[in-house]
């Protein structure tokens, strides 16, 4: 089961119109990307390896318009293990309507501290996955 991080819509997370600002979206997304690699992924065994974890491409939906004082919820899940790249499935839903306000594919690379891009190998492959995967819409 993919757990969820809660975040409450505070006043600076809205633009002069009352909603979220959409470059708050990408930090609510990597709120749950943390929380997730945090609870599942040993990122201090990963940069005990020289491991770097490199974000290279976010494609977001706005869905829904959100306002201050509403709960969400963000989940994320692994959509994709490449060679040398991973795709995570990431959602923000309202907590109390369970509306779909966004949803992201973030594709992320392992490389070594000098840049090097790095084959995902079957340890990294095995942590990413006790994240869970993406649920099928």
């Amino acid at each position: 089961m993919i757990s969820l991080t809660e975040i409450k819509v505070r006043g600076y997370h809205t633009d002069i119109y009352g909603h979220v600002n959409n470059a708050r979206y990408l930090e609510f997304f990597e709120e749950d990307r943390w929380a997730q690699f945090d609870a599942n992924v040993d990122l201090r065994k990963w940069a005990q390896k020289g491991l770097v974890f490199m974000v290279v491409n976010i494609n977001v939906n706005y869905r829904k318009a959100v306002s201050f004082g509403e709960r969400l919820l963000v989940s994320t899940g692994v959509e994709k293990i490449g060679n040398r790249s991973a795709v995570l499935k990431q959602e923000i839903r309202i907590k109390d309507s369970g509306e779909l306000a966004a949803d992201a594919l973030v594709t992320f690379v392992l490389s070594d501290k000098t840049g090097q891009l790095l084959s995902m190998d079957d340890d990294m492959a095995e942590g990413l996955l006790k994240i869970g995967r993406s649920q099928p819409q």
